[in-house]
């Protein structure tokens, strides 16, 4: 007799059998570059999106403290019927001009914001777009708006149709979906301004001349580089150099701004003015907490005060992928904090993670689905907050075990 109690059992022992079974970890402090984990030992975190070292910031708990007492806990409601106050507006406003945008829009996280942005803007006239390696949260929003879909090979921009040797499916570049695409109602191109797993930066330059050739729009989630990516932060746009070609920017407040929750849709006026009427997961969800808005807005004044953490950020960065590529091991190359350490098979991902841990190095393996089969690695990911002799021991450490476990 079938229950589903057996079938998820059956289903749990397979994935534990294929190595990607995912253990949860507990920590019993802060986060910070240096963490407690639940046994009590006392580890080195290499893999937060805690980038500028703020997610235990003093200024920004005092701000969050502050905001608490005056705002209270929660709001209860949506913004729509009294869930709004003066903070609220404040953060959209000063976080529309750190992004460059005329407006911007608040949700509970970037998930949610990109689960609200397609379906009110495309409908079964328009076309779509995508990255075939974007986040899940576009995935997922894209699922919810009747537009025509197309994906795009990750980062291959040209006008060519291929055949995938390994599945057989057809590939296609960004410039032959835009072609396709012509005479849709409206087209938007969606992309991840840095791409999670692999730490690689969208081309903006080439996606914002094909999307004005073409008459697209273009969404950037830039939840991987708001606060740390260009001369002054601001994201893959100031990075660059595209400031006014991007049309939508969605991203988080809890990685590289305080690290605890929030999103947001920033855009021209009328589009974010159109969100608030029709965006879904902002209609039905409680209204950011105050403690959350405060926090945020202080991290948006730390930021434009000074470019010290993301120059420090910058430094650290290409301090340990210099120290990792001499020591050996498959770096993902680029420029970004992520450092995808590339081990393909993901058994030994996991055992590697373990093993690190008991070096006193807090990472974790990744492994299918959130990256490919056969694809397997550990995502190093570089916060300002680590100090030289921190990166240091973390690379002594991955060339430690590295060795003993065959991987250089």
């Amino acid at each position: 007799m079938y229950t589903l109690k057996d079938e998820l059992t059956r289903k749990l022992n397979a994935i534990r059998a294929d190595g990607t079974y995912k253990e949860e970890r507990v920590i019993v402090t802060p986060q910070g570059a240096s963490i407690r984990v639940s046994d009590g030992k006392e580890v080195l975190n290499f893999c937060a999106n805690n980038y500028l070292g703020l997610a235990n910031d003093a200024r920004i708990r005092t701000a969050a403290v502050e905001a608490m007492q005056k705002y209270g806990y929660g709001l209860s409601s949506v913004r729509f019927i009294c869930g709004t106050q003066d903070q609220h507006k404040e953060l959209e406003r000063k976080v529309a001009d750190f992004l460059g945008m005329e407006d911007a829009i608040l949700f509970s996280s970037c998930f949610d914001a990109n689960g609200a942005l397609f379906e009110p803007l495309l409908d079964e006239d328009s076309a779509i777009i995508t990255d075939s390696l974007n986040h899940a949260s576009i995935i997922d929003g894209v699922r919810l708006c009747k537009a025509k879909r197309w994906i795009y090979k990750h980062a291959d921009m040209r006008d060519v149709e291929e055949t995938d040797p390994e599945t057989g499916k057809s590939l296609k570049g960004l410039e032959r979906c835009l072609k396709e695409a012509q005479g849709s109602r409206a087209i938007m191109i969606a992309t991840d301004g840095v791409f999670s797993m692999d730490g690689d930066i969208a081309n903006l330059p080439v996606i914002c001349g094909l999307a004005e050739k073409y008459g697209a729009l273009v969404m950037v989630d830039d939840s991987h580089a708001t606060g740390f990516m260009g001369a002054h932060g601001r994201g893959t746009w100031e990075h660059w150099g595209v400031g006014g070609r991007v049309d939508i920017i969605t991203t988080t407040f809890g990685k590289a701004l305080g690290g605890a929750s929030g999103g947001v849709i920033a855009s021209r006026k009328e589009i974010v003015e159109y969100m608030r009427q029709k965006g879904r997961p902002y209609l039905f969800s409680n209204t950011l907490a105050p403690a959350i808005v405060g926090g945020t807005l202080q991290a948006l004044h730390i930021l434009t005060q000074s470019t010290d953490l993301r120059d420090r950020l910058e430094a650290n960065t290409k301090l340990f992928r210099r120290l990792m590529t001499d020591a050996g091991f498959d770096i993902r190359p680029g420029e970004h904090p992520i450092c995808p350490v590339m081990l393909y098979d993901e058994k030994l991902a996991l055992r590697m993670a373990d093993e690190l841990l008991d070096e006193g190095i807090y990472v974790i393996g990744f492994s299918f689905p959130v990256v490919p089969k056969g694809k397997a690695r550990i995502r190093v990911q570089i916060s300002a907050a680590h100090t030289e002799a921190q990166i240091r021991a973390a690379v002594d450490a991955f060339t430690k075990v590295g060795k003993r476990l065959g991987v250089i």
